[in-house]
């Protein structure tokens, strides 16, 4: 009994025992999951945090890009709208200007038709005062045969002799008074003449050279001039602003610009990194940086011996550094600094034979073509660009205004002005000075036949002379002597207006009459 009950305490206290742990292990879970509860509450309010914080971050972002394209969406909509106002004004000048010109010529074509017809109302005056004259005359001549009881033939010599004498005495007076006026106006009158005659002669054209050749001792150097990952090659090209072209021409390397100046400056450099064989960026630039210096030194010494020669002194620094940048400048391979300076020479050649300034002729012709020095980097003419240079560092206006008019891009108003164009003809168009291409020849002559042959009467055209000469048969049957005459004056004119050529031209009109007859037996 006492075991049975031992067993009894026993199993209970087991079983007290399972029911203390398992109470103490469920309180322990309970625990746990409050404190899970509250570290994944906490997870999701700082997760909750972090959104909201990405969310502001996002809109604020999102604010300032619109901002951004809203400023830069403003500034090109302002840009464009004064493009649109500019582009409004210019098309508003043009349609103000056309209908001026409108007007001016409506104007003139009522003026024409008023002209027109008081001229006509003064032919059928004149075409009736005629007729009363001669009635008049012929009452007058029978009356004076009735009182002198002379003929007309008599009464004729009487009056032919006494208007003989009168005449010969009024004769020798306007031939005093012609001899007089003459002699006051017969230089001024020489010296225009003279000077438009050598104008009619100007004529040019010009072809420029864009690349220099660079020869190499061998195909490694190429390698060595492009570097590493091409840091050679760039490196030139940055410090000179000149494109260098390495492809398959053997031994050699194109340096192409539009700059003269860089473009030699890049030769020199590339030669001297040739011949001295350490290529890299830093010796690229320490070369360049001295060969320009050189160079300019080189321009400058180039504009003051061309103005030495010429004896033209007081040009502004500026100006003689422009004349010597010409020295590699070329116009159909002539050299631009000696062609100005050939001009120079003419131009007081000529200003000396006809009386004028032969220095201030020398320093037109020097400057005239100052503008080629920065056409590159200035956009227009170069005779208007050079001229607008020259009157900012204090040319006078007759040198100015002969710099403009070298090409008729003004019209030319002075002896002076006339003297530059034809002695920039003359130094251009002489032979062996300028070269043209076969292409452009052939085109030229081909142009000069076609130009003749869209006259009516025209049977055969040919250029000869390497196109110095237009020669031109005509049918004698549809043309005249005289319509010949007008025709080469009229050629001539149409090939002034339409084609650009050096020198200048002779068109010849060739009318010829063939009469043939055979005599047989």
């Amino acid at each position: 009994m006492n075991g049975l009950f031992s067993i009894i305490i026993g199993a209970v206290g087991l079983i007290l025992g399972f029911a203390i742990a398992y109470f103490f292990k469920v309180k322990d879970i309970s625990q746990k999951a409050a404190t899970l509860e509250a570290e994944a509450s906490s997870v999701l309010e700082e997760a909750k945090k972090k959104a909201e914080n990405i969310l502001k971050q996002a809109d604020i972002e999102a604010k300032d890009i619109h901002f951004k394209l809203k400023n830069e969406f403003d500034i090109e909509t302002k840009e464009t709208r004064i493009e649109i106002k500019k582009l409004q004004k210019r098309l508003s000048r043009k349609e103000e200007n056309i209908d001026n010109r409108v007007d001016q010529v409506e104007r003139k074509e009522r003026e024409i038709e008023a002209i027109e017809k008081k001229i006509l109302e003064k032919e059928i005056e004149i075409s009736q005062n005629e007729k009363k004259y001669q009635e008049l005359l012929d009452e007058q001549k029978r009356a004076l045969e009735k009182i002198s009881r002379l003929t007309s033939e008599e009464a004729k010599e009487l009056l032919l002799k006494s208007v003989e004498e009168e005449a010969k005495y009024e004769a020798a007076k306007i031939i005093k008074q012609i001899e007089t006026e003459a002699k006051e106006e017969a230089d001024k009158k020489a010296k225009k003449i003279l000077a438009t005659a050598i104008q009619r002669y100007a004529a040019d054209f010009v072809a420029e050279r864009t690349v220099s050749v660079v020869q190499l001792p061998n195909e490694e150097m190429k390698g060595r001039i492009i570097g590493r990952e091409g840091r050679n090659i760039r490196a030139l090209e940055a410090a000179t602003g000149i494109d260098l072209i390495v492809d398959d021409t053997p031994e050699a390397v194109i340096l192409s610009g539009f700059n003269p100046i860089r473009r030699e400056v890049a030769r020199l450099s590339l030669t001297r990194l040739i011949s001295d064989g350490r290529i890299h960026p830093g010796r690229i630039e320490d070369i360049v940086e001295k060969v320009e210096q050189e160079v300019d030194a080189t321009i400058k010494e180039a504009g003051e011996q061309a103005a030495f020669e010429l004896g033209v002194h007081g040009i502004h620094p500026e100006l003689i550094k422009c004349v010597g940048s010409l020295k590699f400048r070329t116009s159909y391979a002539q050299n631009v600094l000696q062609h100005s300076i050939e001009v120079g020479f003419l131009c007081g050649i000529m200003a000396s034979e006809l009386g004028l300034n032969i220095k201030l002729a020398r320093r037109m012709g020097l400057l005239h073509d100052i503008g080629k020095a920065i056409d590159h980097e200035v956009e227009g003419p170069h005779a208007l660009i050079g001229s607008k240079f020259a009157k900012k560092y204090g040319e006078s206006p007759k040198v100015v205004h002969a710099i403009a008019a070298h090409h008729e891009d003004v019209p030319p108003v002075s002896v002076y002005a006339m003297l530059v164009q034809a002695s920039d003809a003359l130094s251009g168009a002489r032979p062996g000075a300028r070269k043209e291409t076969l292409e452009n020849y052939i085109r030229r002559l081909e142009d000069l036949e076609k130009i003749a042959n869209l006259f009516k009467g025209v049977s055969n055209s040919y250029a000869i002379q390497a196109g110095r000469e237009l020669r031109i048969i005509v049918e004698s049957d549809s043309v005249t002597d005289e319509e010949s005459i007008l025709m080469s004056k009229d050629i001539a004119k149409k090939i002034e207006e339409t084609m650009t050529f050096p020198g200048q031209i002779k068109v010849t009109v060739v009318r010829e009459v063939r009469s043939v007859e055979y005599a047989n037996k």
